[in-house]
């Protein structure tokens, strides 16, 4: 543990320390320790049951994957995550945060914790003398906290017709203004916890914005932040009497959530390996994205982990349903970016907001290396959407992206046995959960006319 986590962990205005693991779909589990036992977090860690990382989305044991039922539900050590410390200005009471990593009793990583799942897919960049540089893009939609089940979703002050909220304004300044209060704290937040936000744009949707994080040269920090800025805006929507949703589809007509990932790649020499000569960008660009569109299909339960994610995928919608690639083509899954020339770069289109930023990343630096290592060709790129049924279809239903991932040997070597079978495990329970439920629509039209 270094200087800046110990000074942080002792941080003299807060009264408490949320400390937190985040799980298999992404949320944000632990708990609130005191001021006085810092000092044991700091030396022994945290006991947490390994079984937090094997929960489905409403929090509870996963039986098939293993980890609580007939093994007596034993606890594993987090330790603290440097560069996770700082104050949650959100909250009440004075409190600080830190993010925790789950290690066994020898001090090797824990196969479930999704940390470090991405964390050994990083080891084989480190052992082949690359090094991924990552940024991650978050949109997500403010709504109103008065829901019923009658009317589970609307903008904000929607209710009180002041303002047109299925008006588009993608880009609006004015819209950007009238969002000032809460977006100058969630800026303020991300400067209190070390998270480094860039811009912020209003996207297509009522209400829908984005925020962009910088590029950082390591990926398991780019994760990190990623997630911190889901925790962070939230939080502070909610002290503006607002949610906040990174919902894939909260808005069946309406834009969906993404989770646009930036990329590029450091050889031994410290240059990015992308960058080509002349107008052609390098070869290990190339065959970073044919691995990218190989393993595509087969990492898209990680990319689409929920029901809800495939109302995202459908054609003309800006989120690929096809594993194509083109040169700064935004409808494409993967999208290459070659100006300006020093910064070339790939911008991974597929994954929603609600997907588990650790896991997108393993999957995607997974591909990419691979396909570089084994010379993988792309084809040739889209020009607009012409010839865009020449590429692979992605499973772009549940249950097909639940079994191309169970059977996949790519998601094997690259999150390892273990991980792919509590995984899928969790989203098979999940599913089954779905099948019980009959939709309002269902009774609609159905009940009374059939």
């Amino acid at each position: 543990m270094d200087a800046r986590t110990t000074e942080a962990l002792a941080w003299p205005d807060a009264e408490m320390v949320e400390a937190f693991v985040i799980d298999v779909n992404g949320v944000p589990r632990g708990k609130w320790i005191p001021r006085d036992r810092v000092q044991d977090l700091q030396v022994k860690g945290v006991a947490l049951p390994r079984s937090i990382y094997a929960l489905d989305i409403w929090g509870r044991d996963v039986d098939e994957a293993g980890l609580a039922i007939g093994t007596g539900d034993p606890d594993g050590i987090c330790l603290p995550v440097a560069g996770t410390i700082g104050l949650v200005p959100w909250l009440g009471r004075p409190t600080a945060q830190v993010m925790l990593s789950m290690v066994e009793a020898d001090g090797s990583p824990f196969y479930g914790d999704p940390r470090q799942v991405l964390a050994g897919v990083l080891r084989r960049y480190e052992a082949a003398g690359l090094r991924p540089v990552v940024a991650v893009e978050l949109e997500f939609y403010l709504i109103d906290q008065h829901r019923s089940a009658t009317d589970p979703l609307r903008p904000p002050n929607s209710r009180k017709g002041r303002w047109h909220g299925w008006q588009t304004q993608v880009l609006s300044i004015a819209e950007l203004h009238a969002a000032e209060p809460i977006l100058s704290d969630i800026f303020r937040a991300c400067a209190a916890q070390n998270i480094p936000a860039d811009t912020a744009v209003r996207e297509n949707g009522p209400s829908q914005y984005e925020i962009n994080l910088r590029h950082v040269d390591d990926a398991l920090v780019a994760a990190d932040h990623a997630a911190m800025l889901k925790r962070a805006v939230k939080g502070i929507a909610r002290q503006h009497g607002l949610d906040a949703t990174f919902m894939a589809k909260p808005y069946g007509d309406c834009a969906g959530n993404g989770m646009h990932v930036h990329m590029s790649i450091l050889g031994k020499d410290g240059g990015n390996i992308f960058v080509g000569s002349g107008e052609q960008p390098a070869d290990a660009l190339r065959h970073a994205v044919g691995g990218m569109l190989t393993h595509m299909a087969d990492s898209m339960l990680l990319f689409a982990p929920h029901c809800n994610s495939y109302r995202r995928l459908r054609p003309g919608a800006h989120a690929p349903t096809r594993a194509s690639w083109g040169y700064d083509n935004r409808t494409a899954a993967v999208r290459v970016v070659t100006a300006p020339r020093a910064a070339t770069r790939i911008e991974h289109r597929v994954a929603g907001g609600d997907a588990n930023p650790y896991l997108v990343l393993a999957a995607i630096l997974a591909a990419a290396l691979d396909g570089i290592e084994a010379g993988l060709e792309p084809g040739a790129p889209m020009q607009g959407e012409s010839g865009i049924a020449e590429y692979e279809k992605l499973p772009i239903n549940w249950d097909e992206a639940i079994g191309r991932f169970e059977r996949s040997d790519f998601i094997r070597d690259a999150l390892g046995a273990e991980y792919r079978h509590l995984y899928a495990a969790t989203k098979q329970q999940e599913q089954a959960e779905f099948r019980l439920r009959v939709t309002d629509v269902e009774f609609d039209a159905y009940l009374m006319t059939v």
